[in-house]
């Protein structure tokens, strides 16, 4: 019994956990300060970079770009919510659209598609 409860609540923090990530590719200054370790003058040295010379590619990407953002500091971050690269654009889109109720066409049709249903793109 108390192995049941003790994997619900490890459950129930790994959903919380996924939904509150933060891209670092698409996040504002206010996303940004929310992760607990990056403060104003950290994202906006984030900021900053990402706008100067794009979208950052992985956490290697990310520590070599900005200053003082070490490898323990990056996973350090990324455990209290911080996503980068392909796998952070991923999470946030599904965050987006479960945020706003609306699923993105890919997601869509991938699910069409694993359902056995013909996926049809349909333009707005």
């Amino acid at each position: 019994m108390f192995r049941k409860v003790l994997v619900t609540a490890a459950m129930l923090a790994a959903f919380g956990h996924a939904y509150a990530a933060v891209d670092v590719n698409t996040a504002n200054e206010d996303a940004l300060r929310g992760i607990k370790g990056i403060g104003p003058s950290k994202a906006k040295a984030i900021l900053d970079e990402r706008n100067a010379h794009g979208p950052f590619k992985d956490a290697a990407d990310l520590g070599k770009r900005v200053k003082g953002m070490g490898g323990h500091t990056i996973e350090r971050l990324q455990a209290e919510g911080l996503a980068i690269g392909p796998a952070g654009a991923a999470a946030s889109t599904q965050v987006a659209a479960a945020a706003t109720g609306k699923e993105p066409a890919a997601t869509a049709a991938a699910g069409a598609a694993q359902k056995g249903a013909a996926a049809v793109a349909v333009k707005k």
